[in-house]
């Protein structure tokens, strides 16, 4: 088993508005799935795109909005999403602190 407080994880920039802390993974054992902790900053946005493999996505902190198709959905503490391989989506911080979310992918070769 393993334990560790996200915090304690670096933040590796995305760019100069966004970052993401891998938390488990490959290198700690994980063979399926990796847990990632994306933030960002007040009016950070990550255009449209689509990937072949799911998300699972449970916020943390912050006030945002995830863009999917023919509609947005609201994206603060508590609120758990689910993103369908291929769909296209996106996501923007629309509050004044940090959007904060654990985000669940499997590994690529999956």
């Amino acid at each position: 088993m393993l334990s560790r407080d996200y915090r304690d994880v670096p933040k590796e920039p995305v760019d100069k508005d966004k970052s993401i802390r891998w938390i488990i993974g490959e290198p700690e054992g994980a063979p399926n799935f990796a847990m990632r902790v994306i933030e960002f900053e007040p009016g950070a946005v990550f255009e449209t795109h689509q990937h072949p493999y799911e998300h699972e996505i449970f916020v943390l902190e912050g006030e945002g909005i995830a863009e999917g198709p023919g509609r947005d959905w609201p994206m603060h503490s508590g609120i758990a999403l689910y993103v369908p391989p291929g769909e296209p989506h996106g996501y923007r911080n629309t509050g004044d602190t940090p959007l904060r979310f654990i985000c669940v992918v499997p590994h690529p070769e999956q």
